[in-house]
């Protein structure tokens, strides 16, 4: 099988020749710019560091450690990124030089922290002194909600996860960007056999935390529902309008549509099934009933934390791909995971723990660990290798390539 049709395999539930591996096509599931700068030195390769997502510090692997660790699918954003004007070099934290898009300008402080900027020349995100990541610090939304949603999109770009664009997104402004993404995206499926996916967000949960900060959102569930209720509605609109558009450019190209939405903790969900049901899941369902009418694409949901007892409805919703699999909180046992819903959804993920195994365990510890995990998830397909979100900074280089080493003895 090449890398396209071992993915659709493993999504279709049937077993494909080895196991499909993604290793950074979404800012969820990749690896940071420090693990990465510290492999790419270990391994004694010549790779920049591109940090594409420039909130959570993740690197853009290059082509040749894709390649290295048989990664079978790739984020569309990378075609628009690659060429050499839209980068600069920065080095924001400490002996990891990186490459960021020109348009990302942090600000030092004085007490060594860095300032972001965003559209509205504001500064909406905030990395502490020798932290590796950047802090939301407005919530447009945080002393009640508005009167109406005129400003909504305004609103948004206040927030860094809508003011710090991911690409393609960061070049929407551009003239015929509809145009120019189908095109680039049927050119370059015609130069790999990668599968391709395409993030689009469209988050309704972390939305309304976004703007009205997450403590007074989860209230607001219980104690003011009409303005919730209205809040989702406007951003299912807006979502239904960007979505419509990105499934006529690309829907029938690419073989994975990304939603994100995290919903769980290390403890379990944010919220009982009975009110994800109430706000969230008739919405998701509408946009993921969209999708499959208009595309040949499946649909990937992001979502963090243990949140078994969402998974119903979650299926129900719409959702075929279930991202990243948090195997190390609360009720998300990977035997329970599989035997319970390894039919009806794929498990994109779960390959390892980052919180506490990657990191801190001996590689033969990790490679015993990685090799469960594949084990239970990989029988019958339904089963794409994936880490528990992202590479942390502190995950040394010798067990990423344990991990890698024990997904290719186990092929």
């Amino acid at each position: 099988m090449n890398s396209r049709e071992r993915l659709l395999s493993a999504i279709n539930h049937k077993q494909p020749d080895r196991i499909p591996v993604d290793i950074g096509a979404t800012p969820s599931s990749g690896i940071s710019a420090v693990a990465y700068h510290n492999l790419v030195k270990y391994l004694g390769l010549d790779l920049k560091n591109h940090v594409y997502d420039v909130i959570q510090e993740v690197t853009q692997p290059e082509m040749e450690l894709l390649e290295m660790f048989r990664v079978d699918v790739l984020d569309i954003g990378r075609f628009f990124n690659n060429y050499e004007g839209y980068w600069h070099e920065l080095e924001l934290i400490n002996g990891v030089p990186g490459l960021y898009p020109l348009w990302f300008n942090p600000e030092k402080q004085p007490d060594g922290s860095w300032l972001a900027p965003g559209p509205t020349g504001e500064y909406i995100g905030k990395m502490p002194a020798e932290a590796t990541f950047f802090d939301q610090i407005i919530f447009p939304y945080v002393d009640g909600y508005p009167a109406d949603y005129n400003k909504i999109s305004h609103d948004m770009s206040r927030v860094s996860w809508g003011g710090f664009g991911f690409p393609p997104y960061d070049r929407m402004d551009e003239n015929d960007f509809w145009k120019l993404l189908r095109e680039t995206i049927i050119a370059e499926r015609y130069r790999t056999d990668k599968a391709l996916l395409i993030g689009v967000g469209c988050n309704l949960f972390e939305w309304g935390t976004f703007l009205r900060r997450i403590d007074n959102f989860l209230m607001d569930l219980y104690m003011d529902p009409v303005n919730v209720n209205k809040l989702l509605d406007k951003l299912l609109e807006r979502h239904m309008d960007f979505l419509v558009k990105i499934c006529d450019a690309v829907g029938d190209i690419v073989e994975v549509v990304k939603f994100g939405d995290d919903l769980g903790t290390n403890t379990g969900p944010f919220m009982p099934a009975e009110v994800y049901r109430e706000f969230f899941m008739q919405r998701h369902k509408v946009m993921c009933d969209y999708v499959k009418k208009h595309t040949s694409a499946h649909t990937m949901l992001h979502c963090c934390g243990g949140i078994y007892e969402l998974i119903p409805g979650l299926i129900e919703a719409g959702f075929e791909i279930i991202n990243p699999v948090q195997i190390n909180a609360y009720g998300m046992d990977p035997e329970r995971l599989k035997k319970e819903f390894g039919t009806e959804v794929t498990f994109w993920g779960g390959g390892a723990n980052t919180q506490n195994i990657l990191n801190r365990a001996t590689p033969q510890e990790v490679k015993d660990h990685v090799r469960r995990n594949i084990e239970i998830f990989s029988k019958d397909g339904g089963f794409v290798f994936n880490t528990v979100h992202n590479i942390l900074p502190d995950v040394p280089p010798e067990n990423i390539m344990a991990m890698f080493e024990a997904i290719r003895e186990f092929d």
